[in-house]
Formats: structure tokens, C-alpha cells, sequence
């Protein structure tokens, strides 16, 4: 059988579930926000694909997941009250003011944000603010764990092309 090396979220294996929960995400959180590491300006912009998926967009749209599910979810404020675009392709498109450094700060905050705003909800809380109807923070954690898992994938293989080819 081979050996891991151990993960954060190694480390929670017998805490509670909402541990487990934070922690994976953070994993993935780390993981995206990392994926910019040793990067260029250029590389970081550069489009390896046919949408708009580049790695700096894609920091940029996880960004606009946390304060999705996070926020409104959370808040019941609008997109544009937030300040975050209506819809979820529009949210990878990179002004000439984002670099790597904004994308990154950004991402950070908002993840520190969404940290703050679920505190001191439990796992069986209802967010009421999110278009699909209220949902608990339970499912939220779940899904915005699997589409950072998604594209912490994403991630990997444009940083290989980037990187290694």
C-alpha cells in the first residue's frame, strides 16, 4: 500500500463533521489560490482552452463562488449589491486591473468573509438567500466543496500545460 504524505485535513479525521467540513475546504481553497504560484503575469492570463477558463479567471470566478453561497446565500443580498456579476461565466472574465496579486487578496478576503459569515451557524441551518431556495449550510459545504474539487482539477491540468509543456 503506498504512503501519503498527511494533508491538513488528514489532521481531522476524528473532530466533528463541521471540522471535517472546513477543512477540506480550506484545502481546496489553499489549493486554488496556490495554483498562481511562480507564475507570470502572462501565464497566469494565458487561455489554454475554448472558454474562458484561464488560471487567473479561475481564481477570480472561486472568488465569486464563496461571496455566492457565502454571502447571498447567507445575507439574502443581490449580486450587485455585493458587487459580483449576475452570472457565473461572466464572473472568469479579467479586467486589465486584475493581476495576480489583486485576484489572489481577493480571493483571500472572500474566504475569510465566508469563514466570518457561517461562524455561528450549525450544519442543519437553512442559508435562505440562495436562488435554488433555502438550503442547509450542510449542502452548501458539500457543493462548494465539490466545485472547488472541480476546479482545483482544472487547475492542475492548466498549470501542467502552462508549466510542463
Amino acid at each position: 500500500m503506498p504512503s501519503y504524505p498527511p494533508t491538513f485535513a488528514d489532521q481531522v479525521v476524528a473532530q466533528p463533521a463541521r471540522d471535517q467540513f472546513e477543512a477540506f475546504l480550506d484545502e481546496h481553497r489553499d489549493a486554488l489560490n496556490g495554483c498562481l504560484d511562480g507564475l507570470t503575469e502572462q501565464q497566469a492570463r494565458r487561455s489554454l482552452v475554448a472558454s474562458r477558463t484561464t488560471l487567473l479567471g479561475l481564481v477570480k470566478h472561486v472568488t465569486f463562488v464563496e461571496k455566492v453561497w457565502f454571502d447571498e446565500a447567507v445575507t439574502c443580498r443581490s449580486r450587485a449589491e455585493i458587487g459580483i456579476p449576475a452570472t457565473p461565466d461572466e464572473s472568469f472574465i479579467l479586467t486589465d486591473d486584475d493581476t495576480i496579486a489583486t485576484v489572489r487578496r481577493a480571493h483571500r478576503e472572500a474566504c475569510e468573509a465566508s469563514r466570518r459569515a457561517t461562524a455561528s451557524l450549525g450544519l442543519d441551518d437553512v442559508l435562505p438567500g440562495n436562488r435554488r431556495g433555502p438550503l442547509p449550510l450542510r449542502w452548501v459545504y458539500l457543493h462548494v466543496l465539490r466545485e472547488l474539487a472541480q476546479h482545483c482539477g482544472h487547475a492542475d491540468i492548466l498549470r501542467e500545460q502552462l508549466v510542463d509543456g
